[in-house]
């Protein structure tokens, strides 16, 4: 796949940011330490569903000491409508005891120590970093891979190199908003099959071959 030129990048983003004004994330939290909980518990999991899953969870526990009262069992009966619920148990009971014995009870607010959390790769740090501390940050979820492969804002075949391609052709302050507006746009309008292309706004710019027009 072909990438955008520097010109048509800038439209592109020019455009997302009208259609998808003022982006908000998609998970329900009021402290640093929830969006931890519901980013880890969203793998193969719809928002919608992580945050009836996460009222009730909060309701008892929404902070480290509270979860490891709760335990393993308790938040496994808590999460199990939620796919993995073993192991998110297991992550989420494991993150909270980290925090409490490595970090103070903070929940740290760089990409080097969110990813010692049991249950925390890149994607779910960057989420933290971005929506949780405000700082700049691409986490690359399945709707962001796909279209920003699509529309050659990437040009990667993997999640890593992704992010990298987009740091480097967003500008910074960007960074945040243009990761909802991939999401945003992923789900409305560029999905993985059958994407509405013939109501894309940027479909003219876009260097997918195969339009579905």
């Amino acid at each position: 796949m072909k990438k955008l030129t520097k010109k048509n990048m800038a439209e592109v983003l020019n455009r997302l940011s009208k259609t998808y004004e003022n982006p908000k994330p998609m998970l329900a939290f009021t402290t640093p330490f929830e969006l931890v909980v519901a980013t880890v518990l969203s793998a193969q999991c719809t928002d919608v569903r992580v945050n009836m899953i996460t009222r009730e969870l909060y309701a008892v526990a929404n902070t480290p000491e509270d979860m490891l009262k709760l335990g393993v069992d308790g938040v496994r009966e808590i999460i199990k409508s939620c796919g993995l619920s073993n192991s998110k148990s297991k992550n989420i009971i494991g993150l909270s005891q980290m925090l409490l014995d490595d970090f103070h009870r903070q929940v740290p607010q760089s990409m080097e120590e969110l990813i010692k959390l049991p249950g925390v790769g890149r994607k779910t740090a960057n989420v933290v970093l971005s929506n949780a501390f405000g700082i700049p940050a691409i986490a690359v979820d399945t709707h962001v891979f796909r279209v920003s492969n699509r529309i050659g804002l990437a040009d990667a075949k993997d999640v890593l190199a992704t992010e990298k391609d987009l740091m480097k052709n967003i500008p910074k302050e960007m960074w945040s908003d243009a990761h909802h507006w991939l999401i945003y746009h992923g789900r409305k309008i560029c999905s993985a099959r059958s994407p509405k292309c013939s109501s894309c706004i940027i479909s003219d710019l876009c260097m997918f071959p195969d339009k579905n027009l």
